[in-house]
């Protein structure tokens, strides 16, 4: 980064984060002084955006790019299968390729189609919370959290529900490629799975091209033969994309949702006797707790922004729970409400050109799980330890037992 002071004034006037430290959290006091001091942090893998403002313009800046290839490097990786699935991913394509890419998918995952899929999730959502209310004790991952995304995934994307213990553990740990950074096991865990699911992949749509079905990925494999906008290569690194975020988000936004409402018991209430506040209580909770931490943009030449000049290469990581509690633009934001109505959108979903096309689907998904629970179900309480996957990156916990009161 290029500032407008010397090396040690920034040093005193920029707040420093360790986003390393294996403790951080963004929901803490020190992420709120930070904050408060100024609209972004160092961190020893670059800069971490803390304010609401700047981190909307950022993400729907076209100046940026997402650099897949640097991402990489910054995090040791130059070549392999973690390279080979992530540099070519969507999500790192910009402009015309990214175009190309997303429009194949677009003609196949219509909002029609979205929404057509309501009436499974609402009926698997009001099931799962019938059979939780017989136990006292439950793992909301296998019996919730992972049960309704594989129903979904069945339907939608073709994924037989006889495969989801094969591909399971792989769909969950290659969400830690955007983790990399914390070393440790997680290289090791990501590369084994996307291993796993590219061999998965590769023979789900051999199976799709010899007897297609009604369903995503047989259309995608349809479409990618007769147009040819896509090769056959690219068209596998989609559907590996496709499987993990069908899953890993969604399950993760659940727990973490529950982890909440364990901490507020007043608003799960709220919410069983008012259902129509879902569509509400669903944007705070992704507000408050997103599964989705951490939004990358890279510089691509320098950069100037807020009276700065930043050179190009220079990493932005978009603290998303932090800013979702900027106070300057969420009043009363350090408070969980589902009743508030606010006039900010939630960014773990990006921005611009990159919004989400999974969006619209996670949003219908928690808006039949969160109120089918709450009208049966007393107040969650976690019912033994639970540790936390990174903040930076997909996150959430990696066991929750609960009971309901």
């Amino acid at each position: 980064m290029t500032a407008p002071t010397d090396a040690a004034a920034v040093s005193q006037e920029i707040p420093f984060l360790d986003v390393l430290d294996p403790a951080f959290r963004f929901d803490t006091p020190e992420v709120a002084r930070a904050q408060a001091e100024n609209w972004y942090a160092r961190t020893p893998v670059g800069l971490l955006v803390l304010r609401y403002a700047e981190a909307q313009e950022l993400v729907r800046d076209g100046r940026l790019t997402h650099n897949g290839t640097g991402f990489m490097e910054q995090n040791g990786i130059t070549g392999g299968p973690i390279w080979d699935w992530f540099v070519p991913a969507l999500v790192n394509h910009d402009g015309a390729s990214h175009r190309r890419m997303r429009g194949l998918v677009n003609k196949a995952f219509t909002p029609r189609m979205v929404e057509g899929l309501r009436p499974l999730i609402r009926d698997t959502s009001r099931r799962l919370a019938a059979e939780l209310a017989q136990r006292a004790e439950v793992d909301f991952f296998d019996e919730f959290a992972d049960a309704l995304p594989l129903v979904v995934m069945t339907e939608l994307l073709g994924v037989p529900a006889e495969d989801f213990p094969v591909f399971r553990s792989w769909s969950s740990d290659i969400g830690l490629v955007f983790s990399l950074a914390l070393g440790g096991d997680i290289p090791a865990r990501v590369e084994a799975a996307v291993t796993g699911l590219y061999g998965y992949v590769d023979a789900l749509m051999t199976d799709k091209a010899r007897a297609p079905g009604d369903d995503l990925i047989s259309a995608l494999v349809a479409a990618q033969r007769a147009e040819g906008t896509v090769t056959l290569e690219e068209l596998r690194n989609l559907v590996v994309t496709m499987v993990f975020a069908a899953h890993d988000t969604t399950r993760l936004q659940l727990a973490n949702a529950m982890v909440t409402f364990s901490e507020h018991p007043d608003q799960w209430a709220l919410l069983g006797g008012r259902p129509e506040l879902a569509p509400r209580a669903v944007e705070e909770v992704m507000r408050w707790s997103p599964s989705s931490n951490a939004v990358y943009r890279y510089a691509g030449d320098a950069f100037e922004f807020r009276g700065e000049t930043f050179d190009a290469g220079t990493m932005f990581m978009i603290g998303v729970q932090a800013v979702h509690r900027d106070p300057r633009v969420f009043p009363g934001g350090g408070t969980f409400d589902i009743t508030a109505t606010r006039k900010s959108p939630v960014l773990q979903f990006g921005g611009g050109p990159h919004y989400c096309l999974g969006a619209p689907l996670a949003r219908m998904e928690l808006s039949e799980a969160l109120p089918a629970l709450a009208e049966r179900l007393g107040p969650p309480a976690v019912a033994g330890p639970i540790t936390w996957r990174p903040a930076i990156g997909i996150t959430g916990p990696n066991e929750l037992p609960l009971r309901f009161g």
